[in-house]
């Protein structure tokens, strides 16, 4: 039994870590290379279909269609790479003191988390980018804000845990201080508990921005982006040219399967250590 998990969840890491790695890489190199300036209009070519010289087509302005995905995947990764090392940063440091030390602070930290979750993450960065104006700077806030209180819950509730061990006790016996304590002793010991928390939370960064993007109030419409291309692409899915939608929706499912069967792997990891 315990062998079947184990096949399992290599099953999921390494199928997840695979996919999740070839995006990423197709994105740096795309930093610096793409077959075609995904600005590049081109009348002659508009709609066109896949080919051998444009594997994905072209749209509707004759632009090469693989080249902005490079693009828009690379803005829609950037986007959710800060969003989470922001809101991950803030949130275990909230987490991990409250946890810790518990008391007054602890409860006014936890009633202010519990205030941003009882509305829909989705609605509440409409509003707020609806009142700041869309642009990549704001999402990249908003965005990070709403994912505090995910971080400093997990990491609250296995700091509780934590700071009953016997190894946290034996280091208050040879005076190390609270802070030490905090982030040199018990922070690297819930790695195996953080590392799956922070991926799923990079799932949900992307899946976050590309539907924001999809709705129109994510980064400007000069600059490819995932979700407004697959907005942009719904218009031509019915009359001639499905592949615009179809790779788009391919990309953006490809690197949502990833990141989630990477992040489902970590969790049943942690859950059979």
């Amino acid at each position: 039994m315990q062998k079947n998990k184990i096949k399992k969840l290599n099953w999921m890491v390494y199928t997840g870590g695979i996919i999740t790695a070839i995006i990423f890489i197709i994105v740096l190199i795309g930093r610096f290379y793409t077959p075609y300036d995904p600005s590049a209009m081109n009348g002659q070519l508009r709609l066109a279909g896949p080919s051998l010289a444009h594997i994905m087509g072209c749209d509707n302005f004759g632009r090469d269609i693989f080249s902005r995905v490079v693009e828009g995947a690379g803005t829609t990764l950037t986007i959710a790479v800060l969003v989470i090392l922001i809101g991950a940063s803030v949130g275990i440091f909230i987490g991990a003191l409250t946890g810790y030390f518990g008391g007054v602070v602890d409860e006014v930290f936890m009633r202010v988390c519990d205030l941003i979750t009882a509305f829909p993450s989705i609605m509440l960065a409409l509003i707020i980018i609806a009142i700041l104006s869309p642009s990549e700077k704001n999402i990249i806030w908003c965005l990070a804000i709403l994912f505090i209180p995910s971080f400093a819950r997990v990491t609250r509730s296995e700091m509780v845990k934590q700071k009953s061990q016997n190894y946290v006790k034996l280091a208050k016996l040879m005076g190390a201080g609270s802070f030490r304590i905090i982030f040199v002793h018990i922070l690297p010991n819930m790695v195996p508990v953080l590392l799956p928390t922070i991926t799923i939370g990079f799932n949900n960064a992307v899946l976050a921005e590309a539907s924001m993007s999809f709705l129109g109030v994510g980064v400007s419409a000069n600059k490819p982006s995932l979700g407004r291309m697959l907005s942009e692409s719904q218009n031509f899915l019915v009359t001639g040219a499905p592949w615009y939608a179809i790779s788009v929706g391919l990309a953006i499912v490809l690197l949502i399967l990833g990141l989630s069967l990477l992040g489902e792997g970590l969790q049943q990891w942690r859950r059979n250590r």
